[in-house]
């Protein structure tokens, strides 16, 4: 469903004279319906740079991105952003609240944003599934990082998409809420078929994942989940 071909990512950065660094180098990857893949390996070595590329958040500097058969770096930035906002569901490492809105009000908005009304009842259900139906009407400052986080997660799920990518969603959390949300998006890929990848340094993950991914130095290696 969602494949990476050959991509990369470049930077330059000056050491005593203008040097090429590598955050992502030469990725192949393909995520699939009901699959959770989880990505692992060092602070630095490429993780988030690679989300944020297949998320059509970042334009990589070699190589491309198929969502079936669309180019997503081919497509308009208009066409990009309604295409991102209707088939992904991204939960970033860093904080994605708007301050103005309840809790609800951010789970709603990106349906809202692409001109539907939002359903209700189905936010309810996935903040009453993490834990924190009782905050719908809270403002963000209002929150615990824990919280917040969650809040993050719910909003990815309420809009049904077809991929989630999600960029340490457990760092925050403690042991119960940290199984729940692991559950839940084992749940999304196996129940109802969508392709999860799932960015993590927590060992709890590990039981959860169908494949295991780990970057090193820009390059990822991979391996099946029961070795």
């Amino acid at each position: 469903m969602l494949r990476a071909e050959n991509l990369s990512m470049r930077y330059f950065r000056r050491t005593g004279q203008a040097n090429l660094f590598y955050a992502v180098k030469d990725v192949d990857l393909e995520l699939c319906p009901g699959e959770v893949a989880l990505l692992t390996g060092r602070s630095g070595s490429g993780k988030t740079t690679l989300l944020h590329m297949l998320a059509g958040l970042l334009t990589p500097s070699e190589g491309k991105v198929w969502l079936e058969d669309t180019d997503l770096y081919a497509l308009p930035d208009a066409d990009l952003s309604r295409l991102r906002n209707r088939r992904f569901g991204v939960i970033p490492q860093g904080r994605s609240a708007v301050d103005t809105l309840t809790v609800l009000e951010n789970v709603l908005l990106p349906q809202q944003l692409r001109g539907e009304k939002g359903d209700v009842e189905n936010a309810l259900r996935w903040l009453d599934a993490l834990g924190i139906a009782n905050l719908r009407d809270a403002r963000p400052a209002e929150l615990s990082g824990g919280e917040l986080r969650r809040m993050a997660i719910a909003r990815a799920l309420a809009g049904n998409p077809d991929i989630l990518l999600a960029d340490e969603p457990t760092g925050d959390l403690d042991d119960e809420n940290t199984a729940a949300v692991l559950s839940l998006l084992r749940k999304s890929a196996v129940e109802e078929g969508k392709a999860v990848l799932l960015v993590t340094h927590d060992s709890e993950a590990l039981p959860y994942g169908t494949r295991i991914y780990r970057m090193e130095s820009g390059f990822l290696r991979g391996e099946d989940a029961d070795g």
